[in-house]
């Protein structure tokens, strides 16, 4: 179990502040939604609550089981899908879900065949993932993500790009298998957001 802790957390990008003065707790087995309109920094904290930025200003910390976690080693520990994010495009569905296994081990009692079954895609496990549609491509980012075996799991925008059948898919795969985890949704769509029970508004933190 796992939670992060910002202390008067500020990130800007020259002399703008995407937010400032955010002192926050996000606790283990919460299901957190981050609102705010575009351009509130919802997805720059995401990338700080990663580890793919650092702050500007103040300080963020991970606590597991009360104590703290050397941060060079939260990637180990936190799974994140957003559609910025790139899939090797060159290796197929097979190759990709065997290679994320080795890297960041699948939750028990999944394996690259039954995550591989998860997705629903039929006849696509020798397909190169530059021949996915976008919406292919985002169902394999959230099932890598949701599939692993992390305490913290980070969505950005989880529906982008969804059609509606695979909206119903995401949220099944969210209520079966986010078990207890750290749960973070950043997302302008109030359905996703219909799977967290705490919120944090970063137009509160804005300069």
């Amino acid at each position: 179990m796992l939670d992060i802790q910002l202390t008067d957390a500020g990130k800007r990008y020259r002399f703008d502040w995407i937010f400032r003065r955010l002192t926050f707790r996000f606790q283990a087995g919460g299901r957190y939604a981050l609102l705010g309109p575009n351009g509130s920094g919802k997805s720059t904290l995401m990338q700080v609550l990663s580890g793919h930025l650092s702050l500007s200003k103040g300080r963020i910390a991970f606590e597991e089981d009360g104590k703290k976690t050397d941060i060079e080693l939260t990637y180990q520990k936190i799974s994140y899908a957003a559609p910025y994010i790139e899939l090797i495009e060159e290796f197929t569905l097979g190759e990709t879900l065997a290679f994320h296994h080795r890297l960041k081990p699948f939750r028990p009692p999944f394996t690259p065949e039954t995550v591989y079954e998860l997705l629903d895609l039929p006849r696509s496990r020798h397909k190169e993932l530059r021949f996915f549609s976008s919406g292919m491509k985002q169902r394999v980012k959230l099932a890598l993500a949701i599939c692993s075996d992390t305490p913290v799991v980070l969505l950005d925008e989880p529906t982008t790009n969804l059609d509606v059948r695979a909206v119903a898919w995401f949220k099944n795969l969210v209520r079966d298998h986010a078990g207890d985890r750290l749960l973070i949704i950043a997302s302008n769509d109030p359905g996703d957001l219909d799977l967290c029970d705490l919120e944090l508004n970063l137009t509160d933190y804005k300069s």
